[in-house]
Parts: C-alpha cells; sequence; structure tokens
C-alpha cells in the first residue's frame, strides 16, 4: 500500500506540473476565455494509469495553480470541472485499461464514452453552477462557454487522449505473451 500511495504522490505531482505547462503554453482561444486545452489527453492518460485519484487531484491542483500563474485569479467552478474530468475518467479505467498492451477498438469506445460523460458532467453541470454562484454570469451565456468547451475537450481527449492510450498500450508486454522455453 505505501508504494501504491507514494506512486499516486509523485504521479500527481508530475501530472500538476505537466497541466500547468501544457495549459499555459499550448493552448489555442476559441471563445471568451475558452480553449483547446492540451494537456486534458495527458490528464486522461494519467487517469487511465495512475487511477481516479490521481486524476482528480492532477486536474483540480493543476489548473488552480495554471489559473493563479496565468491570470491572478481562480476560477473554482472550472478547477473543479478538471478534477471531475480526471475523476470519472479514472474510475472506468478498467474498461479500457492500456497497462495490460491492449487497447481494441471496443476499449477506446468505451474510453470515449466515459470521457464524454465525465465532460457532460463537468461542464454540463459544475461549470456552469459553479460559475453562476461566483460571478452571476447569464444562463445562456454559461451553457454557451460549457458547450464549446465540451465539444472542444471531446475532441481533443478523443484524438490526443486516444493516441497516448495506443502508443503507451503499444508500449506495454501484453499479459500472456511471454512463454518459457
Amino acid at each position: 500500500m505505501k508504494n501504491n500511495s507514494i506512486r499516486t504522490v509523485v504521479a500527481t505531482g508530475i501530472g500538476a506540473a505537466l497541466f500547468i505547462i501544457i495549459g499555459m503554453f499550448v493552448n489555442i482561444p476559441i471563445f471568451g476565455n475558452t480553449s483547446i486545452q492540451l494537456q486534458y489527453a495527458v490528464q486522461a492518460l494519467f487517469s487511465v494509469i495512475f487511477g481516479p485519484i490521481t486524476g482528480f487531484f492532477m486536474g483540480l491542483i493543476g489548473h488552480a495553480l495554471k489559473d493563479g500563474i496565468q491570470y491572478g485569479s481562480i476560477s473554482w467552478a472550472w478547477v473543479l470541472a478538471s478534477g471531475v474530468i480526471g475523476l470519472v475518467i479514472g474510475l472506468f479505467r478498467k474498461k479500457y485499461d492500456a497497462t495490460k498492451g491492449v487497447l481494441t477498438f471496443g476499449n477506446m469506445i468505451w474510453f470515449n464514452l466515459i470521457q464524454l460523460l465525465s465532460l457532460i458532467i463537468a461542464y454540463g453541470v459544475v461549470t456552469p453552477i459553479g460559475d453562476k454562484i461566483q460571478f452571476a454570469q447569464e444562463w445562456s451565456y454559461l451553457y454557451a462557454q460549457g458547450f464549446v468547451a465540451g465539444l472542444a475537450n471531446f475532441i481533443t481527449i478523443a484524438v490526443g487522449g486516444t493516441a497516448l492510450l495506443a502508443i503507451y498500450a503499444h508500449s506495454r508486454t501484453q499479459s500472456g505473451s511471454l512463454t518459457k522455453d
């Protein structure tokens, strides 16, 4: 258990650092303060490999620090949404476990269905309600911004996250592939 908790803490720290660096230097603005954020593909990979706790805290810590450094203020609804994305993808990681050296088409479908579910929760529930409470913005704007962010992140994770999972799976030895001569 001790090694597992150390592994989780180290993976969370590295993941949060990657979230900050990628989020600050590799993004494409598309709507208001919303942009295509490539760090979500990396967060998805970390969530699958290291689990829901790492995925949650990678998004939560990474997003909070990135916003604080980059903007000087933190939008807590969006920070929590990033955590939720990692948590949900990590919770269902057994459906698309790439650590065994195999990533089938069915695994990819499951991965993308679950990431869609995580984005619906994050940007259809968490961010609109949180921003309404924190900033008192109009519902129509909040849902439009959430839809655009969710769509951009869905494409990012579907393309980048699936590719990263496939590359990772191919780098692993398949279970049962080694035989004793």
